[in-house]
């Protein structure tokens, strides 16, 4: 029984059936395309909707979406999916931008509390202030931050070079080393053959403690190491003074309770008393003020051979 539509049948041509008959006995095309030609063909013989749909093995309403494409769109958009709506929107060149200049700052000059930006308080941040990033998502951010490598929540130190005679200094300082090196070789080098080279630093603040029980013992079975009580009674800070002989591998120290010129001429004389009078002492050190104090000048003036002084680059 031919069955009466309300609607007027499209107007396709014989190219049109033809394709579409093509598609429907087609082994290549996809199955969704293969389906809708024949909804579509099957409407063209003036089969109900419910006809259309039992012969194709579907719902009524799959039929009636295909036939409304097909009706408002025409023949191509029934064969194929309509644009998704939905789109990840792509961010611009300015709003990468604009991200990455933010990224640039600091948490404070936005009225924030933290010393650097977590990717939570940025990405909050840049949807509240960028009209165009409402919705960025936090890994968008952390992409586009990365690709730039910038990482707004960490820190990395730098030395800074202050002294204008770094590139002299440190040269000086690779040489000595490099001089200490041929002698513990075996050259010669007559100028060196009765100096002594010394590496020179300290340690200022260390603190001090004692524990206030006893050591227990490890116990097979049940403590694997020794242990000690948590508590402890501290007793201050003291100060480490320590130079390496280059040469020989020894070590000279002391330790006081202070940090001042009286602590680094105890060093240096507890130093000149390990080596023969003959012997000039050459120290590496960096530029401490008490190296250099009156105080200490006065007591160099002392020594009979003297020290022979190499400092470091000042900060670097």
């Amino acid at each position: 029984m031919v069955f009466k539509r309300k609607y007027p049948k499209p107007d396709l041509s014989e190219e049109d059936l033809n394709k579409l008959r093509r598609i429907r006995s087609s082994m290549k095309e996809e199955k969704r395309r293969v389906t809708r030609a024949s909804i579509i063909l099957d409407y063209l013989e003036d089969y109900s909707d419910d006809r259309i749909a039992a012969r194709n093995g579907m719902n009524k309403n799959t039929v009636k979406k295909c036939l409304s494409k097909l009706r408002e769109f025409g023949m191509e958009a029934a064969l194929n999916d309509l644009p998704r709506p939905g789109k990840p929107r792509t961010i611009t060149d300015d709003d990468k931008s604009w991200i990455l200049n933010l990224a640039c700052t600091k948490p404070a000059e936005h009225g924030y509390p933290d010393e650097l930006w977590p990717y939570t308080l940025l990405t909050g941040h840049i949807r509240k202030n960028r009209s165009s990033l409402k919705n960025i998502s936090r890994s968008t951010v952390f992409e586009i931050l990365n690709e730039a490598e910038i990482k707004p929540h960490k820190i990395r130190y730098y030395v800074e070079k202050r002294d204008p005679d770094f590139e002299g200094k440190m040269a000086t300082v690779l040489h000595v080393y490099k001089e200490v090196d041929m002698i513990n070789n075996g050259f010669i080098i007559p100028e060196l053959k009765d100096t002594i080279t010394v590496s020179f630093d300290e340690k200022p603040g260390m603190q001090a403690i004692s524990m206030t029980s006893e050591e227990l013992p490890p116990v097979p079975g049940k403590y694997p190491s020794a242990t000690r009580d948590y508590e402890y009674k501290r007793l201050g800070t003291l100060s480490l003074l320590a130079g390496i002989d280059l040469h020989s591998g020894i070590v000279t120290e002391t330790v006081s309770r202070t940090h001042n010129s009286n602590d680094f001429i105890a060093f240096l004389k507890k130093l000149d008393s390990s080596y023969p009078k003959d012997k000039r002492i050459r120290v590496i050190l960096d530029n401490l003020s008490v190296h250099t104090s009156a105080k200490s000048r006065e007591f160099l003036l002392t020594v009979p051979k003297g020290f022979d002084f190499v400092f470091t680059p000042k900060h670097g």
